[in-house]
């Protein structure tokens, strides 16, 4: 019987696998690498301090309080020795395909030919016109998730370091003409995160996506950050493949400062905001 670690994408997907009849341990990624500076070295020490930044300055997450949370759980990744077997349990969205691409490149470094990797990566299911993430499954539809999980190479892993690479140097060129769908059957998602992606750098009045998109919302009417950060969600789950949380568009929000004024609580457009969104 398979000696088995699960490295899930989030503290809700171990509580669901949990409650399952899978057996193995249970690691929990907390990073989100689509967001702040990072390096090509995942895990060096360059890397970490780049991070333990990061998150003090712009989340107020102290440097304690990230290494307890996330490094003493990735690192428990350099030893593998007691596994037979690794499940990545991912979803198609570009918050947890840019993790995903830094995990593999991870696991390439302390690759063991007696471990089976696999990956299980929700997304597109026949039958529903949105794509799925793991919570819109029941549990006992995860028994059948890791059945149906892909297996993935040493040779996969590298392909991963590639696109983890290229993500890093942040070159929208080079980004553009990568083939991210290189190994589309063992990553089908990778290209479309990447694309959406591509939509977070400047068009020519200096927004990109996220950004044009709230002051939209703002510019429809006066509304709080709680009900703007809701139709971003809205629309997130509607339009794109994000994936953010509520921070990360509160994070969005407080940085397009300049361009509103708050009255009684809600977000109202100035001048200076008028103007750049009608560009």
């Amino acid at each position: 019987m398979a000696n088995t670690l699960h490295i899930v994408n989030g503290d809700s997907t171990a509580e669901i696998l949990k409650k399952t009849t899978l057996s193995g341990d249970i690691l929990v990624w907390r990073e989100m690498l689509c967001e702040g500076p990072v390096c090509k070295y995942f895990g060096s020490d360059d890397f970490w301090n780049l991070r333990y930044s990061f998150f003090d300055k712009e989340l107020g997450v102290s440097k304690l309080e990230y290494f307890d949370k996330t490094i003493k759980e990735i690192v428990q990744i350099k030893d593998l020795s007691g596994f037979t077997e690794v499940v990545l349990w991912f979803e198609f969205d570009l918050f947890c395909q840019v993790n995903l691409m830094a995990l593999c490149s991870y696991l390439l470094k302390s690759f063991r030919k007696n471990i089976v990797y696999k990956l299980v990566c929700t997304g597109w299911v026949k039958g529903k016109e949105r794509l799925q993430s793991l919570s819109d499954f029941s549990l006992n539809k995860f028994v059948e998730l890791y059945e149906n999980s892909i297996i993935i190479m040493k040779s996969n892993l590298e392909f991963s370091k590639e696109c983890w690479n290229v993500y890093v140097e942040n070159d929208f060129q080079k980004l553009q003409a990568f083939d991210f769908n290189k190994q589309q059957g063992k990553f089908p998602y990778f290209q479309k995160a990447i694309d959406q992606h591509l939509l977070r750098f400047p068009n020519q009045n200096g927004l990109n996506q996220i950004q044009y998109k709230i002051l939209k919302i703002i510019n429809s009417e006066p509304l709080t950050s709680t009900k703007i950060i809701r139709n971003l969600l809205i629309w997130q789950t509607e339009e794109t493949v994000y994936g953010f949380g509520d921070l990360q568009y509160f994070q969005y929000l407080k940085k397009l400062k300049k361009y509103y004024t708050i009255s009684n609580s809600e977000y109202i457009l100035n001048e200076e905001g008028k103007a750049i969104y009608k560009q």
